[in-house]
């Protein structure tokens, strides 16, 4: 029996890929499935207007880090047109409020259409419309409104309608989308049905490009024709490093995530393993506020990422982290892309908004991660959270190599992050590790499971091919695991259960 594993942030965004797996693609074919998926059934999350990674291995030992994440704008501008302009909204959360910028000046150049067929023609093995298909009709009969999902929409509405076309997705009928709802995206229909076709390539298409300039233009961003003729799709070779006996991979410079992760492994990895007693959880904590120390920025309270990990029958492994940021409110016109906002979050310009030349690719927390361990298991792993990528990575492969726990309990596991303030923990830490904790830190304990400390996504093969496929329950995760000869799709017995996608 040859099996197959997905994981992912939405059951539809899981459906994409195995319905791809089934139709006899790869792990390729089938990451960039969901990933095309994931800007109808993700939208507060991951755009085709966004950017991201694909860390890629073939079965055959290729390992390549596909770098699709936004550049910076403003090529063709002049020196004095570089200054942001932004439109300022602030979210309310239940403790503060917070002030997100948003707007046509917000956005940086997309990179995850042009990164999902790059990566479709370097590694894929369908047709490119086999691929496409799922999104495709997702985004035209609509996909159901999670709770995970409505949460977010409703942090982020003043800025997902802001624009008419936004009001048409997420508030058809003058009120907000809420769970259970069905919500479709008709022009992204349209223009994937152009994808599928081989009319539209990229962003560069004149049929995009010419319509965003005129619209940026008018609305005081940055983003030119020029800046989408030069964006580059970058193959890089990952960071990889030893610990507890397995091999990792991960997402090298520029983006700093995958690097201050290895950096807390280093640390931990000097002395005996983790073994969930007091000492070794404040041995953790202490990693935790290392690291955190090492990307010294402002704290921020939500930040759009998403995770999708794919193993195949034949070993092929895809771990694709994407983010649209906090989302500008604008769409390139008359196609259903919802733009990012990456220009107007300030964790990623330390040295102040537009500082960064044109043509720049930004720096991100995204880490996509792949690991072998000392028995031959594959493990494809990465995280949502923004800043909290770093700490929940940190928790989930100490907990997998240190403790070795089971893939979903490693991913249900109490996380903690250090948020440069007070450590913040999740129910569920014995008592006892609790107060040797506040005996050198502050400490708040929450009540409850949040997607403030991510959204792990993880799939692990044997090396006799037997899969287990875990999906993070603090963001809608689910985890499935597929005959591939027989087309059965369940559920992993570590995953979150009610698998049950659209119908």
């Amino acid at each position: 029996m040859r099996q197959a594993g997905v994981a992912a942030g939405n059951a539809d965004t899981v459906g994409a890929a195995t319905a791809v797996l089934q139709a006899g693609g790869n792990a390729f074919d089938a990451v960039i499935a969901a990933g095309f998926a994931a800007s109808v059934t993700e939208p507060a999350l991951s755009s085709l207007g966004g950017g991201g990674f694909v860390l890629a291995a073939t079965a055959a030992g290729e390992v390549t880090v596909f770098d699709f994440f936004v550049d910076a704008p403003g090529r063709s501008r002049p020196p004095e047109r570089l200054e942001p302009a932004f439109l300022p909204v602030t979210v309310r959360f239940a403790g503060a409020d917070q002030v997100f910028y948003a707007g046509w000046g917000s956005v940086a150049v997309p990179g995850c259409l042009d990164g999902y067929l790059h990566v479709h023609r370097r590694l894929g093995r369908l047709p490119l419309g086999a691929v496409v298909a799922p999104a495709r009709e997702l985004a035209a009969r609509g996909t159901i409104v999670d709770a995970t999902q409505a949460k977010l929409m409703a942090l982020l509405e003043q800025i997902l309608t802001l624009s008419p076309e936004g009001r048409a997705i997420f508030a058809p009928h003058g009120v907000l989308l809420r769970a259970g709802d069905r919500m479709c995206n008709e022009p992204l229909a349209g223009l994937l049905d152009a994808v599928a076709a081989g009319q539209v390539r990229g962003f560069s298409a004149p049929e995009i490009a010419k319509p965003l300039e005129l619209a940026m233009t008018a609305g005081g961003g940055l983003l030119s024709e020029a800046d989408l003729a030069s964006y580059v799709v970058v193959e890089r070779e990952p960071l990889q490093a030893t610990y507890r006996g397995a091999q990792l991979s991960t997402n090298p410079p520029p983006s700093f995530g995958g690097s201050i992760v290895l950096a807390a492994l280093r640390e931990l990895g000097r002395a005996e393993r983790l073994d969930g007693s007091p000492e070794a959880q404040v041995r953790l904590a202490e990693a935790l506020v290392g690291l955190s120390e090492r990307h010294a920025v402002a704290p921020q309270s939500i930040r759009g990422t998403t995770h999708v990990s794919v193993v195949d029958a034949d070993g092929n492994v895809a771990a694709m982290t994407t983010s649209n940021g906090s989302c500008s409110g604008q769409f390139a016109p008359d196609t259903g892309i919802q733009l990012n906002n990456v220009m107007g979050e300030a964790d990623l310009h330390p040295a102040g908004f537009h500082a960064t030349s044109p043509g720049t690719r930004i720096g991100s927390m995204m880490a996509p991660t792949m690991m072998v361990t000392e028995d031959g298991t594959t493990v494809s792993l990465g995280s949502g959270g923004s800043e909290r990528i770093r700490s929940a990575l940190t928790c989930v492969i100490t907990a997998l190599l240190d403790r070795n726990m089971p893939l979903g309990v490693a991913l249900a596991s109490p996380r903690m992050h250090w948020d440069r303030a007070v450590l913040q923990v999740e129910p569920g830490i014995p008592g006892q590790s609790v107060e040797a904790l506040r005996s050198r830190l502050p400490v708040h304990v929450w009540d409850r499971r949040d997607l403030y400390f991510g959204g792990a996504h993880a799939v692990a093969r044997t090396p006799s091919g037997q899969f287990t496929a875990a999906g993070d329950d603090r963001r809608a995760g689910i985890g499935v695991v597929l005959d591939v000869d027989g087309g059965l799709v369940r559920p992993s017995a570590n995953s979150v259960e009610g698998y049950s996608p659209t119908t």
